[in-house]
Formats: C-alpha cells, sequence, structure tokens
C-alpha cells in the first residue's frame, strides 16, 4: 500500500462514509466510493479494500432489513453469479493496473447507463411487452447474476443491474433493499476467497479498512436518519453526475 498524505484520508474516509449511506439510503453513491478508492490506490488492490469496507456495510443493511428478504429471487439469481465472479477474477489476475483502472472506470459508466435507464424507462414488468414477459422471467436471473458477479468482481459495481431485476421483479420498497441487502452479504463473503488467492488483501489494506469503519458506521447512520427525507430522485441525479466524472478520471 503506498504512503498516504491527508488528502489522500480525507478522500478515503468521504469514500468510506459514501459506502455506509449506499448500504443504508442511495445505493448509487457506492459507485462514487469505488472510484474514490481507484483514484488514491492502486487499482487491483483498491477492489479488496472497498470489499472489506461493503462486508461491514453488508451486515448493518442485513441487520436493518433481515426480515424483508424474498428468497425465491435470491435462490435464481446466486448460481448464475458464480461463473461471472470466476470471468472477473481471471480478468482481474491478468489485467495490468492500467487496463484495471480503466476497466473499473467502464464497468462504472456502464452501471451509470442502467441507473439512467432505470430512471427514465421504468423497469416494472408493466414496461415489457407482454410477449416478452415469460423470457424476462426466464433469462433475466442468469443474465443479471452473471453480469452482476463480473461487475462486482472487477470493480464492486454491481448495484444498479441488481436494483434493475429486482424493480423488474415488481419487489415493494421494503423487499427490494432486504433482499438486496442479503444478496450483496452473500456474493461480497463468497468474493473473499478469490480477492484473497489474487493478493487484493493483506494486513496493511485490513488496517487501514479498520481505521475507516468509524466514517462508514457515521455514513451508514446519516442514511438511515435521512433516507425518508431527501429529494432521492435530486440525489441520484447528483449520484450519477459524481460517477460519470469519477469514472472519467479513471479512463483519462
Amino acid at each position: 500500500m503506498p504512503e498516504l498524505g491527508v488528502a489522500d484520508w480525507v478522500a478515503l474516509a468521504t469514500a468510506a462514509a459514501m459506502v455506509g449511506f449506499a448500504k443504508t439510503a442511495v445505493g448509487g453513491l457506492g459507485a462514487v466510493s469505488v472510484a474514490l478508492f481507484a483514484l488514491v490506490l492502486p487499482a487491483r488492490e483498491s477492489t479488496g479494500a472497498v470489499l472489506a469496507l461493503l462486508l461491514v456495510g453488508d451486515v448493518i443493511a442485513v441487520g436493518l432489513y433481515r426480515r424483508h428478504v424474498e428468497w425465491a429471487h435470491l435462490l435464481r439469481l446466486l448460481p448464475a453469479v458464480v461463473p461471472g465472479l470466476c470471468l472477473g477474477a481471471w480478468f482481474v489476475a491478468r489485467a495490468d493496473e492500467a487496463l484495471m483502472q480503466r476497466a473499473i472506470g467502464l464497468v462504472l459508466l456502464a452501471m451509470v447507463v442502467v441507473q439512467v435507464s432505470v430512471r427514465t424507462r421504468g423497469a416494472g414488468m408493466a414496461s415489457i411487452p407482454v410477449r416478452w414477459r415469460g423470457v424476462v422471467r426466464t433469462s433475466a436471473p442468469l443474465a443479471v447474476g452473471v453480469v452482476a458477479g463480473f461487475a462486482t468482481m472487477t470493480a464492486n459495481a454491481a448495484g444498479p443491474v441488481m436494483m434493475l431485476y429486482l424493480l423488474m421483479a415488481g419487489l415493494p420498497v421494503l423487499a427490494l433493499l432486504g433482499t438486496g441487502a442479503w444478496f450483496f452479504f452473500i456474493v461480497n463473503l463468497a468474493k473473499l476467497p478469490f480477492s484473497a488467492g489474487l493478493d487484493l488483501l493483506d494486513r496493511s489494506m485490513l488496517l487501514m479498512d479498520l481505521a475507516l469503519v468509524p466514517a462508514l458506521v457515521v455514513g451508514a447512520a446519516l442514511g438511515a436518519l435521512v433516507a425518508h427525507r431527501i429529494p432521492r430522485r435530486r440525489f441520484e441525479e447528483l449520484t450519477v453526475g459524481l460517477t460519470v466524472v469519477a469514472a472519467g478520471a479513471l479512463l483519462i
């Protein structure tokens, strides 16, 4: 891990707070935190650092929404995540620093496109032509699982595509939050052996994450307090803009 200055620690603490806020309020903010970590730390190792913090956030989210999970959707999705994780781990193992940085930027931009599509076109089954709904129900879990597995392994950025699937499934808000919380907790746990095998996590990274946990907890608490009070649409628009800027910086 490189030596970090005061500005670096401020950026990482801000990113950690965003991770916590994303887990309890506006999920799209997590993409900004991923980009900040990749800008401050080496791109490959940043994915491991973010993963450890995500797991802390997942525990908080599961604690809040554990009773609102739809296990049927999880059981359809989780098997398809495995090939996506394997493909992502293969890519990370072969990518150099420059390619990894650009890959994270591209994945983040792709997830922004998904997020904007959800906002502008609607994602419920009612928005899909009747003749295609059966195909969507049968093929969507496989496609979403593979894409989510690859996106989360390479850039910890599967949130938008997962949200798109759960919205298409017609889940109410609490079920969406609970199912998403359990999904990412299970998937992030499954990523640990891959990340350890790729040397993305070491003692120095874990100590750094430990120092950032208080910022994450503050972000999570703030998210839980304001989740129902903030103008959600405006906040998501700001999040999209910040993600595009941060992803663009990774691609330059």
